[in-house]
């Protein structure tokens, strides 16, 4: 789904728009059906969605190319959707059947792609903050002109992990680009209510990283912001450190009501929904009717309900799986018996 980058001073092709309808619309319908799965308890263990944010990766991967790195955390389902991958594979990682992406061993948090370049999925809240960095690190180590992109959520960024991987990045000058996606609650907790700095892209000021909002309810915002941080980047000028201003229109997991915000909160960023701010592109241009997306819109449905059939119909993984994809070092030197 990627396409090649564009200015600031260019407009985006019929292509292009369709391409990022397309992608999100799919992106917030599979979210759907996982949510309602969840319900059923077909889907168990955690389950974080990504409804309101699709922006955030969409338009970050229409910025770059194949061959770039991307990380995240466990809200991670929508980026290897994005990437390319299967998504038959990332429901049925979902059900934890033998024919997931990770073979069913990872679930909803922890999914990899190593083909498309998805490196997780990480539980741990800010791990894979110090992991981009590295990635980062292999890719300048083997002179390519790949990229890392590094995503996190606001919560990640009181981890010392995330200073000390931004304060190695910038000293190295690291192709890495740090995207916090702000949707202003972490885990339920205001943005407002756990620090003084409420504008998250300053913390990158303090290393002289190049740091800037971004509004993530707008898909070319997105593009832009992320086109400039990668030329900076395969120049070998460094990290850039982006605050993706977004919204979650669910709770942080399944099982967070999310009392915390009020309904009039909540209708307020539904009216900068990205995939309608597309769609309304589309329409005034006439590059589409309304029926015509109607359609798509039917037809990304039934490609879901394709994916929850082959969920459905997977098998659960053998037993002896428990003892496959373990890593053993032959005559570890720590091992004395």
């Amino acid at each position: 789904m990627a396409a090649k980058s564009k200015t600031k001073k260019e407009e985006f092709s019929k292509e292009q728009y369709m391409d990022w309808f397309e992608s999100m619309l799919f992106m917030r319908r599979f979210e759907e059906k996982a949510g309602q799965l969840y319900g059923q308890q077909k889907i168990r263990g955690f389950c974080h969605l990504y409804i309101g944010q699709e922006a955030c990766v969409s338009g970050a991967v229409s910025a770059l190319k194949k061959g770039d790195k991307y990380i995240t955390a466990y809200r991670d389902h929508a980026h290897p959707i994005a990437l390319g991958s299967d998504p038959k594979a990332i429901m049925a990682e979902l059900f934890g059947k033998v024919t997931g992406i990770s073979k069913g061993k990872g679930g909803s948090m922890h999914m990899f792609d190593k083909e498309n370049g998805f490196f997780g999925g990480h539980g741990i809240v800010g791990g894979q903050i110090p992991l981009g960095a590295g990635i980062g690190f292999a890719e300048k180590y083997s002179g390519t002109d790949n990229l890392c992109v590094c995503y996190m959520g606001d919560g990640a960024v009181r981890q010392g992990a995330f200073h000390e991987a931004l304060n190695l990045a910038m000293t190295m000058k690291l192709p890495v680009i740090f995207c916090i996606e702000n949707n202003g609650y972490a885990m339920g907790t205001s943005v407002k209510r756990t620090s003084n700095v409420t504008d998250l892209y300053v913390l990158g000021e303090a290393y002289e990283m190049p740091s800037a909002p971004v509004d993530a309810m707008s898909v070319e915002a997105v593009h832009h912001a992320v086109a400039e941080a990668a030329e900076r980047a395969r120049k070998g000028d460094g990290p850039t450190l982006l605050e993706f201003r977004t919204y979650r229109y669910k709770g942080h997991s399944m099982s967070d009501p999310a009392k915390y915000r009020t309904k009039e909160e909540l209708e307020e960023y539904k009216q900068k929904d990205p995939i309608e701010q597309v769609r309304a592109v589309i329409l005034k241009k006439k590059w589409a009717t309304e029926d015509e997306l109607k359609d798509l819109d039917k037809k990304l449905k039934a490609q879901v309900q394709e994916c929850v059939d082959f969920a459905e119909e997977s098998d659960w993984p053998p037993a002896s799986d428990a003892y496959t994809d373990v890593y053993e070092e032959e005559n570890y030197p720590f091992v004395t018996d």
